[in-house]
């Protein structure tokens, strides 16, 4: 029963970890986000622009290449039903990352932006920030499905 208890923390106690770091990313991501409509046009906002896009690929990385991994593995070990339970969230969060990146590869570098520009910039920045907050809720359900219910079950172990 201890080797057991050692291998669930093992096996588990990383997610907890890397779960709390990407809402944490987040959360920075979201900050960031708000400060762009204080900024100027000009310099400030390239910076800042840069900043976002740069922690919004990061986000996005993390989610893709580690914590949905962990999450499926998890739900997988279980085989309770969980992986087919959210079968049906990839392929609606999929368009929330196509629209991201479509967004880094306009605005990740801003320079002297016209009139035009920067009246499609606030509809995109708008749109992207609807966009997000569709994701996060995608998210937050992939994580309560496949990492929060298998929790009692881990700490029991």
């Amino acid at each position: 029963m201890l080797e057991k208890c050692r291998d669930a923390k093992e096996r588990w106690g990383g997610v907890s970890d890397i779960i709390d770091q990407w809402l944490e990313q987040r959360q920075h991501l979201i900050r960031v986000l708000f400060s762009l409509s204080d900024c100027e046009i000009g310099k400030p906002l390239n910076e800042q622009l840069e900043q976002f896009c740069d922690l919004l690929m990061d986000y996005l990385s993390s989610g893709h290449f580690e914590v949905y991994e962990q999450l499926l593995r998890e739900g997988s070990d279980y085989n309770d039903g969980s992986v087919e339970k959210v079968q049906d969230l990839f392929p609606r969060i999929q368009p929330t990352t196509d629209l991201a990146l479509d967004f880094n590869d306009r605005y990740g570098a801003f320079d002297n932006p016209t009139l035009r520009e920067i009246r499609d910039f606030a509809e995109d920045l708008s749109r992207l920030c609807e966009t997000l907050e569709d994701r996060f809720e995608l998210e937050d359900q992939l994580i309560e499905i496949l990492h929060n219910a298998h929790r009692p079950a881990a700490a029991e172990a």
